[in-house]
């Protein structure tokens, strides 16, 4: 890390680079190049057998790619992180690291709906059943437990219910047990560190808020390095036991001189490798220049978005208004103790009309943009029924918190008078 700071405003504009060694560039360099020149033939065997770090091939790392990494891990409170070509394949790799046929992973209800079919149906298909369960209780993670159970996972803040995840509560049931808690941060970076509260592994679609501009697809996962994978070996097979793809290296033990960083390693120097999901290098520089304003912009989506709320549980029109800021009971305590930094700018609402009004309200909005996307500096609005949550049962779209009238807003950075003006106008067509 360039320069020494614990503030997310200093770490978004300075960890993990400073200026480049040759040309004192300021700007981190795209390098935008597949291979790397190696020093010697034994340079080149020292890198694939792992006896020395650097660029061997840039499906596995990069120069460019490695900033981000750095800059993530930093912001994350983590200690190393791998950057992949989308948020979909972070989910994917954060649980195959772990998980092989015939294992299973308890995850939250609460999802985002391309990660309900992923683990519903794609991950079934591969032999690794996701059991779901209701995280209002966090003993129902403890139930679905059994003796193949690899990982938990969660979002924190999910997409599109909005019902704060209990991060420190399932995070201890887990490690009970020797199992890592997986949260998938995308709705609530800055606003919240789940390695604060006991997490294992963040994942991100950096495609979203971390971006910003809605030009460049991408996803990291981040290794907390607090968690003991070597403690539990029977729990945590794939990391305590010997990998035949690299001479049968044990990897809880091969990378023990290093740091906490084996999850990670796997991630990388195996599925990366194999799979081959990499983040193009371009795509990391554009990330790396959203990550700069990270800090201002998300503070200006939560401002924005409380005053959406403000103005959608003010209309009659309006059957019911779903943010962090109208949470009670024991979500109101989740959302306040874990929400510290802001509640983000995700607004769901409900229409009485059901789908056809729903329909309606989106072909008369004129500024937000109709797109499958959140975390944009424009602001965004959906219908998940007919969209993003559409592959799913009637019985999962209830499960996830979507109804045939629900509205999903991503509240962007444009003047709040404007916004509202956009959003008076759409309700008023959809009556």
């Amino acid at each position: 890390m360039a320069v020494n700071s614990k503030h997310p405003e200093t770490l978004a504009l300075h960890a993990g680079w400073r200026a480049d060694a040759t040309t004192g560039s300021v700007a981190v360099p795209i390098h935008q190049t597949t291979s790397y020149q190696f020093k010697s033939p034994e340079h080149a065997a020292n890198l694939f057998a792992l006896k020395e770090f650097g660029n061997i091939y840039t499906r596995i790392m990069n120069p460019t790619t490695d900033v981000l990494e750095q800059r993530l891990a930093a912001l994350e409170g983590g200690v190393a992180a791998l950057a992949v070509a989308s948020g979909q394949a972070a989910s994917a790799y954060s649980i195959q690291n772990l998980a092989r046929a015939g294992d299973n992973v308890v995850s939250s209800t609460d999802l985002y709906g391309g990660t309900w079919n992923l683990f519903a149906n794609t991950l079934k298909d591969q032999g690794i059943e996701v059991r779901f369960v209701d995280p209002a209780d966090p003993e129902a993670f403890a139930r679905a437990t059994d003796d193949r159970t690899r990982a938990y996972y969660a979002e924190t803040l999910p997409n599109p219910k909005l019902r704060v995840f209990p991060i420190a509560e399932v995070a201890a049931i887990g490690r009970r047990y020797g199992i890592p808690l997986i949260v998938d941060n995308t709705a609530a970076p800055l606003l919240t560190r789940p390695f604060d509260h006991g997490a294992a592994i963040v994942v991100y679609s950096t495609t979203k808020y971390i971006g910003g501009h809605g030009t460049s697809i991408g996803g990291v996962i981040i290794d907390g390095g607090n968690f003991d994978w070597s403690a539990y070996p029977v729990r945590q097979p794939l990391l305590n036991t010997p990998d035949p793809s690299y001479h049968g290296a044990v990897w809880a033990e091969a990378v023990k001189p290093l740091g906490p960083i084996a999850y990670i390693i796997r991630a990388r120097v195996v599925l990366l490798r194999d799979l081959g999901a990499a983040l193009s290098p371009f795509n990391a520089f554009q990330i790396i220049q959203g990550i700069e304003t990270l800090p201002l912009r998300i503070a200006r989506h939560s401002e924005n978005a409380l005053a959406v709320v403000k103005f959608l549980s003010e209309r009659a029109d309006v059957v019911k208004v779903i943010h962090p800021s109208l949470a009670t009971g024991i979500d109101k305590e989740r959302a306040d103790k874990y929400l510290a930094g802001g509640l983000g700018g995700l607004v769901g609402f409900e229409l009485p009309g059901g789908r056809e009004a729903g329909a309606k309200f989106i072909s008369a909005l004129q500024m937000f943009y109709h797109v499958a996307n959140i975390g944009d500096a424009r602001s965004l609005a959906i219908h998940p029924a007919s969209t993003t949550h559409s592959q799913l049962s009637a019985e999962d779209q209830v499960a996830t918190g979507v109804s045939e009238g629900y509205v999903r807003l991503s509240v962007g950075l444009e003047h709040i008078e404007d916004i509202l003006a956009d959003l008076a106008q759409a309700l008023d067509a959809a009556k």
